[in-house]
C-alpha cells in the first residue's frame, strides 16, 4: 500500500504542477492550494482492507482529469457504493429536485441518493455495506447551501452505527469573512441545520470538527472523524473553484453574490435561474423603472424557474459592483429591499421560506418597517463576533 501511495503522490504532483488554472474576474488563482483529496498519503492507509463508500459529486476531483472515485478504484480500494447529495452525483439536477438511486455507468458502483425524498439519510442496508465513509464535496460557505447539512446527517449516521468518516477538506471560496445572523433553531430545516451564521467562514472539515466538538449531533453523539487538510490554504485565500459546485453557480461571480441574492428564492422575484447568469441578476415582470430585462427559460438545472418565459425587468449585477466591493460588503440586503419597495406587495412579497434562509424573524419585520440594509446588518453584529470566538478551537487554517 505505501509503495502505491508514494507512486501516486508523485504522479499527482506532476499532474497538478502542469494543470492549467482557471481564471478569476479579480483575484489571481493560487495554484499551490491543494484540497485534501490530493493528500493520498494521509488517507489511503485509513482505507486499506476496508469497505469504502464515497459521498461526493462532480466537484470531487483529485486532479483536473481524475475524480476521487476513479482514483481510489485505480489504487485497488474496495469502493462498495456512492452516496450523492442535492443535484445528484453528476451535479445536474435542479435545486431540491428528487434524484433516484442508480448505478454509475463508467464504474458499475451503485449510487445511493440522499436526495430521494426520504429525509436525507440512507437505509440500514446501505449503511451496513461500508466500514468507512469518504466525504468529498466542494462547499460555497453558506448555511443554506445544503452540503453542510448532508455532511452532518451522515456524521450522525456514522456515529450511530460505529462507522469511520473521512472528510477530504476543500477551501471555502468566501472563507475570508463571517456574516449574517446565527440561525434561530425554531427555523431549523434542510437549508439551515446548525446554529451558525449565514456565512460561517469555515471549511466543511472545520465545521465537521465543530459539529462534533459542540455536541450538535443527536444525543451529543460523537463521530469517529478524520479531516484531511487542504495544503497552503488560509482564511484569507481567494480560491477559484475549478468545477462549478451546482448547476446555478456557474462562476465565481455567482458565488460571491450568492449570500446576498439567495433570499429572492422566498419571493416572487427571479434571481436569474433559467438564464446564463443565475445569482447575478434579479427582476420581476412588474418591476418599474429599469431598462434591463431578461427572460427565464427552462434549462438543465432550472427546468421550471420562477417567472418562466416571462420578461423580467430589474438589475444586472454581472459587472458592477466589482468582486472586491461585493466581498467587502458581505451580505447585502439592498437588493432585496430594492425589489420589495419597487413591487409594493407588502407582506405578499415574502414567503415563509424567507425565515428559513435568513434564520431570524426580525429581518422581514425591519424591511417592512423601512429599515436600511446597514441597520439590519447591525442587528447581527454580536452574532458574528460571538461566533468568531466560538469557532476558534476548530479552525485548521490561519485566519
Amino acid at each position: 500500500m505505501m509503495k502505491r501511495i508514494f507512486l501516486v503522490t508523485a504522479l499527482l504532483a506532476t499532474l497538478l504542477s502542469c494543470a492549467k488554472q482557471p481564471q478569476n474576474r479579480i483575484y489571481a488563482p493560487t495554484p499551490d492550494i491543494l484540497p485534501g483529496a490530493t493528500d493520498l498519503a494521509a488517507y489511503l492507509p485509513l482505507l486499506e482492507g476496508q469497505r469504502v463508500s464515497i459521498l461526493s459529486n462532480q466537484t470531487g476531483m483529485v486532479t483536473p482529469e481524475r475524480h476521487v472515485l476513479d482514483t481510489l478504484l485505480a489504487l485497488g480500494v474496495n469502493v462498495v457504493s456512492i452516496f450523492s447529495p442535492e443535484h445528484g452525483f453528476r451535479g445536474t439536477a435542479d435545486a431540491g429536485e428528487l434524484v433516484s438511486s442508480s448505478v454509475d455507468g463508467p464504474t458499475g458502483v451503485p449510487i445511493r441518493s440522499l436526495y430521494d425524498g426520504k429525509g436525507g439519510t440512507p437505509s440500514e442496508e446501505a449503511v451496513s455495506e461500508f466500514d468507512v465513509l469518504v466525504f468529498d464535496l466542494q462547499d460555497v460557505g453558506c448555511r443554506f447551501y445544503t452540503y453542510n447539512v448532508t455532511m452532518g446527517k451522515m456524521m450522525a449516521v456514522c456515529a450511530a452505527h460505529g462507522k469511520k468518516m473521512v472528510v477530504l477538506d476543500r477551501p471555502n471560496p468566501i472563507g475570508f469573512y463571517v456574516d449574517g445572523p446565527i440561525l434561530d433553531m425554531k427555523y431549523k430545516s434542510g437549508v439551515g441545520y446548525w446554529p451558525i451564521p449565514v456565512c460561517h467562514g469555515m471549511t466543511l472539515g472545520e465545521l465537521a470538527l465543530m459539529i462534533n466538538g459542540e455536541g450538535w449531533l443527536p444525543g451529543s453523539a460523537h463521530c469517529d472523524l478524520t479531516v484531511v487538510k487542504c495544503r497552503n490554504y488560509t482564511h484569507q485565500s481567494h480560491y477559484v473553484l475549478p468545477v462549478k459546485p451546482s448547476p446555478n453557480l456557474p462562476d465565481m461571480r455567482s458565488i460571491y453574490l450568492y449570500p446576498s441574492l439567495c433570499y429572492f428564492e422566498a419571493t416572487p422575484v427571479s434571481l436569474g435561474r433559467g438564464t446564463d447568469a443565475p445569482f447575478q441578476l434579479y427582476g420581476h415582470p412588474n418591476m418599474k423603472g429599469y431598462r434591463f430585462s431578461f427572460t427565464p427559460r427552462s434549462v438543465e438545472g432550472a427546468k421550471n424557474p420562477p417567472q418562466l418565459d416571462r420578461e423580467c425587468w430589474g438589475v444586472d449585477l454581472r459587472t458592477e459592483p466589482s468582486d472586491e466591493a461585493v466581498n467587502a460588503a458581505g451580505i447585502n440586503l439592498e437588493y432585496v429591499i430594492d425589489a420589495y419597495r419597487n413591487l409594493n406587495l407588502d407582506d405578499h412579497f415574502f414567503r415563509s421560506f424567507f425565515e428559513l434562509l435568513i434564520g431570524r424573524d426580525y429581518v422581514r419585520k425591519m424591511i417592512r418597517q423601512g429599515a436600511s440594509a446597514d441597520e439590519i446588518k447591525a442587528m447581527w453584529a454580536d452574532d458574528v463576533a460571538s461566533f468568531k470566538e466560538q469557532r476558534k478551537p476548530y479552525l485548521l487554517y490561519e485566519e
